[in-house]
């Protein structure tokens, strides 16, 4: 391998994976096939024949870096490769790399949400479609983790296995409903972070008590109480919106508030939204903090929270065409999606402007252009 070259950044992180194949059948380096991999996907590739021919089309280049003894591996040797490896190993590994990356950038926003991938299931084999429980830094787009379970319900199992994997120290965790949870809420305090976690239906009495606050302080002008107001206003794309946000700090009539770990404020947050053509809509939600903070500091980490839905999800889906894929044999789906956000999150840091087709396409036709997305540092 030629020395500093910027793919030899990744394969240190990758270097410690164990290879899953027998002694006589490793006619390929695993490290050339995982490095071979990431690039194609960084370029554009989308399967296991895509990867192939991009590896063969780009073979003198490879070979300038990469040992390949036997050539390029053909398309089923990645898909037995990533079919076979373990999906734990490959992100702890995944892991080591993040955090080198996001080293020194103090995390202040993380979103945690899930998603599935909708093709991955396989009626035959009795298979569900693979769900993958994310954690997102909103302000570095840089995907921190990620935990696969088989159905959305079981986000609440995943959540905490999650948070153990990560250093949220300093940082506002932000969660759906689904992950209100006491249990949730105890693991982000114990970790050092903040949490801000949405209540609805699934937590019936802590709605109830937070509505009942909001109504009593509406009524008197929140007389009496630590309140803060932030209002926030968006137009674009035919829509204007307006946020009305109000924080209580240290709420009173809160009946299981000792449960859940260091409760110290509730929010609410009243929505107008007004299209071109259409009625105007409203909306009300409630969340929970453990940060004792105003109303703005807990406007914003509400909607940078949705910063994973267009930043990573809509992304993964129109970028990577993510719920088209149809893999579902072994572990090749779970680790195909670690490949795409890796990719994600090296493209997202180049510092390139332009949009995400645009730096995977110069990663394509430039190898130069390539290498630089390769060695991306904070």
């Amino acid at each position: 391998m030629a020395p500093n070259n910027p793919a030899l950044a990744i394969q240190t992180h990758f270097e410690a994976l164990e290879d899953p194949r027998i002694e006589r059948t490793r006619l390929h380096d695993l490290m050339d096939i995982i490095v071979i991999a990431i690039c194609a996907v960084i370029c554009g590739a989308e399967g296991w024949e895509d990867i192939a021919k991009y590896g063969r089309a780009k073979e003198a280049w490879l070979s300038t870096f990469l040992r390949l003894p036997n050539g390029i591996p053909s398309h089923d040797t990645f898909r037995r490769v990533f079919c076979l490896l373990d999906p734990c190993a490959f992100h702890e590994c995944f892991q080591r790399w993040v955090d080198a990356l996001s080293a020194g950038l103090g995390l202040k926003r993380i979103a945690i949400d899930g998603k599935t991938l909708r093709r991955s299931f396989d009626r035959a084999a009795g298979k569900a479609a693979l769900h993958l429980v994310s954690a997102w830094a909103t302000e570095q787009h840089l995907v921190l983790g990620q935990v696969a379970v088989d159905a959305k319900s079981n986000e609440i199992t995943a959540i905490p296995k999650l948070l153990g994997l990560l250093d949220v120290s300093g940082a506002m965790v932000s969660i759906d409903a689904m992950g209100c949870q006491k249990e949730i809420a105890a693991k982000i305090r114990e970790g050092g972070a903040d949490y801000v976690l949405s209540v609805k239906d699934n937590q019936p009495t802590l709605l109830e008590d937070i509505q009942q606050c909001f109504e009593e302080g509406l009524d008197t002008d929140f007389a009496d109480l630590d309140h803060s107001m932030h209002v926030e206003s968006h137009r674009g794309h035919g829509r204007e919106e307006k946020h009305f946000v109000h924080t209580i700090l240290n709420p009173e009539g809160i009946r299981d508030r000792a449960l859940w770990q260091d409760l110290k404020a509730i929010t609410m947050v009243y929505s107008e939204r007004r299209e071109l053509g259409k009625e105007q809509t409203e909306e009300v939600r409630f969340y929970i903090g453990s940060r004792q903070a105003k109303a703005k500091t807990y406007a914003n980490s509400i909607r940078s929270h949705w910063g994973i839905e267009n930043g990573l999800h809509w992304v993964l889906d129109v970028s990577f065409d993510e719920d088209q894929c149809r893999m579902r044999t072994d572990y090749s789906p779970q680790n195909m999606a670690l490949l795409r956000r890796l990719a994600l999150c090296l493209l997202k840091k180049h510092g390139h402007k332009g949009s995400l087709r645009g730096k995977r396409l110069q990663s394509g036709w430039n190898d130069a252009f390539l290498l630089e997305v390769l060695s991306c540092k904070p």
